[in-house]
């Protein structure tokens, strides 16, 4: 293995720099370090305080920033007088709590002190025809009449039956009250825990003995070679016969689903901006394959609503799986199971490449990868837990210039894994590095004839056509150049550099928000929601530099452009680091931001004026 040995098959400017022409280069901008709104005294000072370090003379300089925003202001909630009891939206229309509710129950006065609509037409009511945000919509005037027996929200029948939109993987309340009284059958994943215990231990056990074997006058000992870290369930016992003892007979790989990943587009499973409507942007802009964003196992089998909100599924995403994330076994196969009996999903991953130290701590994301043994355990139980496909997700190792995947490949390939994703960075390099192709491609031949992906860097059909040509990989997995410019599925498809307009753009950013109000609602919660996750995808979608403004094609993803201005306002703006502009952009398409409203991106070095 060519360990420390970087090649990336995708070129870059040797000082970091992308080439811009030169009638489109500006001044530099100012540094941004706090949010939109001013926060409070004390958070400026110690913001200021961190951006700040003693040089060699003494002098003080600033710190370049780095990391995350972890104590970013939360939005201040709406007091619950004001807001509308949702048994008045709800099909059963009966409040539960009486007299004792603390929320508004009187219809017309709540239209009285509602916030002006934000639009003419709603995108529910007009698409699908029926808001279910009823009076509470934020473009009620589309569908909320006013009678002489009060208000009535309408319902277009025609179009509610042709062209209602059914997501899925939505959790029932039936299995979310089995989950948390702990009454769902978890038999299958159970059993294959047993039995991979017991078999680690009679391995053990075998190999602490050496069994002498009388053969004439010479005594032969034979001793019991392990091939692997654990024991798959073919080493268990050689039985025979049309009846076995066992409780639990595995699928074999041929009786499971298949799915043929080969050269096909993977959108990577992106924490925060892989929601569900950025996914449903992707695909109609030519992915492929689509994941939900990381799911913490324990979390899952906990029932907690915002980590079963990860597993949604669009009607539209036709390769869909979920990734799932753990440390022990029986949490993780027991969660596959869940998912396998109770989810459409066409695949489940396992997380082992997720850098952040909270996971990693607890000895889960790329942490697997120096706990094989009990990695392998967990692959060896999952598989046999479910009846579709499992598929990994992998760094190039833990540490810098100390590759580890190439011993990691080959065993997933044998115990059954479909195909597995490798990421040519390791966790210690996180971004800084390029990644390293050619280590990728190393590990896709030793791992052959499993389908292995690569992923990093890719930006351009240039990037695709580059790794494809020169590596063994089966395809290709787009993570960050998926939220730069998600139309790069549509350059890879069409191999062309695509020059988007700025209008073409902007037409992109409404079908983001028009998805959300479907996912997170149109009342003035999902709205915000919707623009707090417009704004975090802006925070990444503003690095990308338009095709005509380029001096040498195609833009790399390491390079960072000199800042310059656009060819008409619009372009300007949506290529500005600033987050008081991507701000602008929000209320563009969602309205004015409220008064108290407050934006810290989630990463420091993304915000600059």
């Amino acid at each position: 293995m060519t360990e420390g040995r970087y090649v990336s098959f995708i070129s870059s400017a040797s000082d970091g720099t992308a080439q811009i022409k030169k009638e489109f280069v500006t001044s530099k901008p100012t540094l941004v370090e706090q949010t939109v709104k001013p926060l409070a005294e004390e958070t400026k000072e110690e913001t200021s305080a961190d951006s700040e370090i003693k040089s060699s003379n003494g002098d003080r300089e600033r710190k370049k920033p780095r990391g995350q925003n972890k104590n970013r202001p939360r939005p201040k909630q709406e007091q619950l007088s004001l807001k509308l009891c949702p048994s008045k939206i709800s099909e059963k229309g009966y409040c539960h709590f009486g007299e004792k509710c603390q929320y508004l129950h009187d219809i017309g006065k709540y239209m009285e002190l509602k916030p002006d609509d934000l639009g003419e037409k709603c995108f529910a009511f007009q698409t699908i025809g029926k808001c279910n945000y009823s009076f509470t919509c934020r473009f009620a005037r589309d569908h909320v009449e006013k009678t002489n027996e009060g208000y009535v929200n309408k319902v277009d029948e025609e179009k509610l039956k042709t062209n209602s939109v059914k997501i899925k993987n939505v959790l029932p309340r039936d299995l979310q009250l089995q989950l948390r009284k702990r009454k769902f059958d978890f038999s299958k994943s159970d059993t294959a825990v047993k039995e991979s215990s017991k078999a680690k231990a009679r391995k053990l056990d075998q190999n602490a003995k050496k069994i002498p074997e009388n053969v004439g006058n010479e005594e032969n000992v034979t001793t019991v070679v392990t091939t692997g870290d654990i024991t798959t369930s073919e080493d268990v016992l050689n039985k025979h016969g049309c009846v076995l003892d066992t409780d639990l007979i595995p699928l074999k790989t041929i009786e499971k689903k298949t799915i043929d990943f080969r050269d096909k587009l993977y959108l990577a499973p992106l924490t925060t901006c892989g929601n569900l409507p950025f996914r449903v942007v992707c695909k109609r802009l030519g992915a492929d394959i689509t994941c939900g964003e990381m799911a913490v196992a324990t979390n899952v089998l906990q029932a907690k609503g915002g980590e079963w909100a990860l597993m949604k599924r669009h009607p539209c995403e036709d390769i869909f799986g979920v990734q799932l994330c753990g440390a022990f076994p029986d949490t993780m196969s027991r969660c596959a199971e869940l998912i396998s009996k109770t989810c459409e999903v066409d695949f489940i991953d396992i997380n082992m490449g997720c850098p952040i130290d909270l996971i990693y701590k607890k000895g889960a994301g790329s942490a697997l990868m120096r706990r094989t043994n009990k990695l392998f355990d967990i692959v060896n139980c999952m598989n046999r837990s479910i009846d579709v496909p499992l598929t990994c997700k992998v760094r190039a190792g833990v540490e810098t210039k100390k590759n580890c995947a190439h011993n990691i490949l080959p065993k997933l390939r044998d115990y059954g894994v479909a195909m597995t994703t490798v990421h040519g960075r390791s966790r210690e390099a996180r971004y800084t590095k390029a990644a390293d192709w050619g280590y990728i491609s190393e590990c896709a031949a030793l791992a052959d004839p499993m389908p292995v992906f690569g992923n990093g860097d890719i930006l351009s059909y240039h990037d695709y056509m580059s790794v494809m040509e020169n590596t063994t990989v089966s395809g290709v997995m787009i993570a960050r150049g998926a939220l730069i410019k998600p139309w790069v599925f549509t350059e890879i498809k069409e191999r062309r550099d695509w020059d988007i307009s700025s209008g073409e753009r902007l037409d992109i950013l409404r079908q983001f928000v028009n998805e959300g109000f479907v996912h997170w609602g149109s009342d003035t919660r999902g709205v915000e929601n919707t623009r707090r996750f417009l704004l975090e995808w802006l925070s990444f979608l503003h690095r990308y530099i338009p095709v005509g403004l380029l001096e040498r094609l195609p833009q790399r993803i390491n390079e960072r452009p000199p800042y310059y201005v656009g060819r008409n306002d619009l372009e300007t703006l949506m290529g500005s680091a600033n987050s008081n502009d991507w701000v602008k952009i929000s209320e563009m398409l969602l309205g004015k931001v409220p008064d108290s409203f407050q934006f810290l991106p989630k990463h420091k070095a993304n915000s600059y004026k």
